[in-house]
């Protein structure tokens, strides 16, 4: 009998070390079964803590699953911030965008994105200190963003807009927000015959062609994409400069 006990105890203990992991997942609030998977690609073995400090807003539902608005802001934080990781659990292609914010500006941003499903959207922010502090919100929405044709492709005269780009400067108490919307079709690559062609790349300049903010985009930002950025010195002057992946460079003053 002691023997046996001996054996049913440590059977017990291996179970629970194997199953630590998924006790871990727990600690997730929206409770996503891609939650450890993501941690993983985006986080690595970095230390993180959920925060709701970082704030991800979107709309109750997303009736247009090819134009849902998110905007994430992290200005309640103390910390500086290294960058700003975003990310939907559930779509086909999880990275939407990574935020950099260099100097003379807000940790604040909107834009809008494709989502395939009803998905957690998230936002990781990496401190300077090394540490991830992480948001999220889960989106209710209409399925198929991400695998919809964009509307570029029924347009015969779309290449001669592409990368045009129209600004609006807004000016608040203590800093400034832009507003612009770039034309581009911004497809994913998962729609038959179309293959992926999207922005990459973006940055907010100031005069001297410093860059304020820099963004890795990804297929996920929809369409014709409307960008909202918050700077500390809205009386100076910058340009915007973005690359797609086929190395198409469009850069305007604002």
């Amino acid at each position: 009998m002691h023997f046996a006990n001996v054996i049913l105890c440590r059977v017990t203990m291996l179970l629970c070390f194997v199953a630590s992991p998924i006790i871990h997942a727990s600690d997730d609030p929206l409770q996503s079964p891609m939650w450890d998977y993501l941690r993983n690609v985006f986080l690595g073995d970095t230390p993180y803590q959920f925060d709701d400090r970082i704030v991800v807003s979107v709309p109750p539902f997303a009736e247009d699953p090819t134009q849902v608005p998110v905007t994430v802001d992290a200005t309640a934080l103390s910390e500086k911030i290294e960058k700003i990781v975003v990310w939907a659990d559930l779509n086909p292609i999880q990275h939407i965008y990574t935020y950099y914010p260099l100097k003379d500006v807000k940790p604040n941003v909107s834009l809008r994105i494709k989502v395939q499903q009803a998905t957690p959207i998230r936002a990781a922010v990496l401190t300077k200190k090394g540490q991830w502090l992480v948001g999220g919100i889960y989106l209710d929405a209409a399925g198929g963003g991400c695998t919809t044709p964009s509307v570029a492709n029924a347009a015969p005269y779309w290449e001669s807009h592409l990368g045009e780009i129209s600004a609006k400067k807004f000016q608040r108490e203590t800093f400034g927000r832009y507003k612009f919307k770039v034309v581009h079709p911004m497809d994913t690559g998962l729609v038959d015959a179309i293959p992926e062609f999207y922005l990459q790349q973006l940055e907010l300049r100031d005069a001297q062609g410093a860059a304020l903010v820099k963004m890795d985009l990804s297929q996920p930002v929809s369409e014709n994409p409307v960008f909202s950025f918050d700077v500390t010195q809205p009386s100076a002057q910058h340009s915007l400069w973005l690359r797609d992946n086929n190395g198409n460079e469009f850069e305007q003053p604002l």
